[in-house]
């Protein structure tokens, strides 16, 4: 990948809001920004979450129970 190709890659980061850009002294700091990701999961992942475990649990009850 070129370093133009990077750069362009951390400014979408960046306008995303899921890179932090700190400058110190000559070098400039990409962090992540966890808090968008997390607000994604709330958002979009967190509600199919109790459903997947409670399938998970009643398999694993299930497959207790077929070895009684």
């Amino acid at each position: 990948m070129t370093r133009q190709g990077v750069t362009q890659y951390l400014r979408v980061l960046e306008a995303a809001n899921l890179l932090a850009t700190v400058r110190r002294g000559g070098e400039k700091l990409h962090l992540l920004n966890p808090v968008p990701l997390q607000e994604i999961y709330e958002r979009w992942i967190a509600k199919f979450e109790t459903l997947r475990l409670k399938a998970l649990a009643d398999l694993k009850r299930r497959l207790e129970n077929s070895h009684d």
